[in-house]
């Protein structure tokens, strides 16, 4: 059946109006705008949470990776209409104030992190591991892992942190 004159483009209008809320990092946000938008680029653009990273834009790298609803997923990739009324962690979540999240601390004790780009995608990655209960079985960490693309290190030293962490947080 066919669309009315202007129907399309009183669709997009409508969609660009539109109130999509969520928790950012423990607080309510409300983004007005474009539903087709991607996540990544509300956070960076609109709420100036610049830690998410982008790589390849193809989901494809790792880089871009927050946590929705506790679990690694490419923000890159995902329209922003789709995480109404779920919960969105970034990067900026990990440390409180001055206070370094252990796997950060483990990272730099370890020298997990080099130019920074893929850093923030492999913590969120790594942190919904070790949150979750995850196992110390380096082997384990590595498939966990296998979504996020490093060109720098030999991801040694990475697993090496997730590792550290897992076996502190038992230990405690």
């Amino acid at each position: 059946m066919p669309r009315a004159p202007g129907a399309e483009e009183s669709l997009v209008k409508r969609e660009a109006s539109r109130a999509i809320s969520f928790v950012v990092n423990g607080a309510e946000r409300t983004y007005k705008g474009p539903a087709f938008k991607r996540l990544i680029d509300v956070l960076r653009e609109d709420f100036g949470l610049t830690g998410t990273k982008e790589g390849c834009g193809e989901g494809e790298c790792g880089a871009c990776t927050v946590l929705l609803d506790g679990k690694p997923a490419a923000s890159c990739l995902v329209p922003v209409s789709q995480v109404h009324g779920r919960k969105v962690e970034t990067v900026e979540s990990l440390a409180r104030g001055e206070s370094l999240n252990p796997l950060q601390r483990s990272f730099l004790e370890e020298a997990a992190a080099q130019c920074g780009i893929c850093t923030p995608g492999i913590l969120l990655t790594a942190w919904s591991w070790v949150k979750a209960g995850g196992s110390a079985d380096p082997e384990a960490v590595r498939k966990h892992l296998s979504g996020n693309l490093c060109r720098c290190t030999g991801y040694q030293s990475i697993v090496d942190a997730v590792v550290k962490t897992v076996k502190k947080r038992r230990a405690a």
